[in-house]
C-alpha cells in the first residue's frame, strides 16, 4: 500500500535508515517510560520505536491516509494514534514522557512551544528541524540567529545540536539540510518573576532587535528603570540569566 505526500502538511519522510538508528541511539542515552512520536507519517522511525522494549507508546498522526497506512504496515501500533493534530491536543500522559519525531517544518517551531507548554512533564525532547531552526534553538547570545525560541527554549532546557541529515534522506527531498536537537529539562529553572513576563519581555525585546532595548521595552518598564546601562544593548546581547533578571523589574 502506498501513500501520497502532501505539500500543505510540510511533508518530508524519512528513509535513511541509518538517520533513524541514530536518532533512536540518542533517546536511549536517557530513560524514559513514555514516548510520544509527533508526525510518524510513513513510519521510518516508528518501525524502531515500536519495539522498544517496556515503553508505552504514542504516535500523532493528523492526515486520515498516513494513519491508514500505519495501521496496515505496523499492526502494534493500533490503538495508539492520536489521530489529530500535535497543536490542538492535550498532554498525551499526565505522568512524564518523552517526545520524538521528524517535525514537519511549516509548525516546527509551534511543536517547540507546545513542549513548552508541557515542559513540566517532557524531560527529554530530540527532534529533526530545518537546520536553520535548530541553530535558532541552540545559538548562544552575540549571534545573529539568537532570538526569541532561543532563549525561551533555554530557559528551560539544555538544547544540544547532535547532527545534519543531508536532503538526501528523505522523500521528497528537501531545499535545506536538516538537524537533528536534543532538549533536557534544566534540573533548576533559572529564577524570575514569572513565565508570563518573560514570554511578553522576550517577544517585545526582540521585536526590534536592530534597536536599543530602551525603545521596544518602554511600555514594560518605570522610566527610572529604563535609565539603567543594560537598555543600551541590544536584545541579542542579553543572555537567559539578564532577561530573567529584568523580569523582577517590570511594571
Amino acid at each position: 500500500m502506498e501513500y501520497t505526500l502532501k505539500k500543505s502538511l510540510g511533508q518530508h519522510f524519512l528513509k535513511d535508515e541509518s538517520v533513524c538508528r541514530r536518532i533512536v541511539a540518542a533517546l536511549e542515552e536517557d530513560p524514559f517510560e513514555r514516548l510520544v512520536e509527533v508526525g510518524p507519517g510513513g513510519g521510518a522511525l516508528t518501525k524502531y520505536l515500536l519495539p522498544l522494549p517496556g515503553i508505552d507508546f504514542r504516535a500523532v498522526e493528523l492526515d486520515d491516509e498516513k494513519v491508514v497506512y500505519l495501521e496496515k504496515t505496523y499492526p502494534a501500533i493500533r490503538g495508539r494514534i492520536i489521530h489529530q493534530s500535535i497543536l490542538d491536543i492535550d498532554a498525551p500522559f499526565d505522568q512524564p514522557f518523552t517526545v520524538v519525531g521528524n517535525f514537519p517544518y511549516n509548525i516546527s517551531s509551534q511543536i517547540l512551544f507546545k513542549v513548552l507548554e508541557w515542559k513540566n512533564t517532557v524531560p527529554v525532547m530530540i527532534g529533526m528541524f530545518q537546520k536553520e531552526v535548530a541553530q535558532r534553538i541552540t545559538s548562544k547570545p552575540g549571534t545573529k540567529v539568537y532570538g526569541i525560541v532561543s532563549v525561551l527554549v533555554q530557559a528551560f532546557y539544555e538544547v544540544e545540536y547532535l547532527f545534519d541529515v543531508p536532503p538526501e534522506s528523505f522523500n521528497p527531498p528537501p531545499k535545506v539540510v536538516s538537524g537533528v536537537i536534543r532538549l533536557k529539562r534544566k534540573s533548576d529553572t533559572i529564577a524570575m518573576a514569572s513565565e508570563k513576563k518573560l514570554f511578553t519581555l522576550v517577544k517585545a525585546a526582540f521585536n526590534q532587535r536592530r534597536k536599543m532595548l530602551r525603545n521596544p521595552l518602554k511600555g514594560l518598564f518605570e522610566k527610572e528603570i529604563l535609565q539603567d546601562k543594560i537598555f543600551d544593548k541590544r536584545a541579542e546581547q542579553l543572555s537567559i540569566d539578564d532577561f530573567a533578571a529584568l523580569t523582577f523589574k517590570m511594571r
